[in-house]
C-alpha cells in the first residue's frame, strides 16, 4: 500500500469509528443549584455534593455496562440510614441519577448537566 493510501484509510477509520462517550468523572450542575463531584474509585462509581458536609451518596456503584451504574445510594437530603437503589446513567449532556424504594415502584430522577 503507498504511503498516501494509507493516510486516507486512517482518515476513513477514523470517521468511520463511533464516537466514545465522555466517562462519568467530573462535576455536575444538579436541579437544586448544588453541584456533584463525580469520580471513578476503584473501577466503580462515586460522587458526593460538594456543598454539604454528607459523606458520599454514591460511595462504589458498579458498573452495568452501556454507560450505566447501579447498586445502592443515599440521598443527600435525606437521613444517612436511608438507602435507594440506585442508576446512574451517561447522556449526552451529562448524568440522569436515579433512586427507587421499594424495589423498583417509588422513583425519583434528576438530570446533571456537565459543567
Amino acid at each position: 500500500m503507498h504511503l498516501k493510501h494509507l493516510g486516507l484509510a486512517a482518515v476513513l477509520a477514523f470517521v468511520a469509528a463511533p464516537a466514545l462517550a465522555a466517562g462519568p468523572d467530573g462535576v455536575y450542575a444538579r436541579p437544586n443549584g448544588t453541584t456533584a463531584k463525580v469520580w471513578t474509585c476503584g473501577g466503580k462509581l462515586c460522587a458526593k455534593v460538594q456543598e454539604s458536609n454528607f459523606d458520599m451518596f454514591l460511595s462504589g456503584i458498579a458498573a452495568a455496562g452501556d454507560g450505566k451504574w447501579q447498586g445502592d445510594m443515599k440521598h443527600p437530603d435525606m437521613p444517612g440510614f436511608m438507602t435507594f437503589n440506585g442508576t446512574v446513567t451517561t447522556t449526552a449532556k451529562g448524568l440522569k441519577v436515579q433512586g427507587c424504594a421499594v424495589g423498583q415502584s417509588m422513583c425519583d430522577s434528576e438530570a446533571w448537566t456537565r459543567k
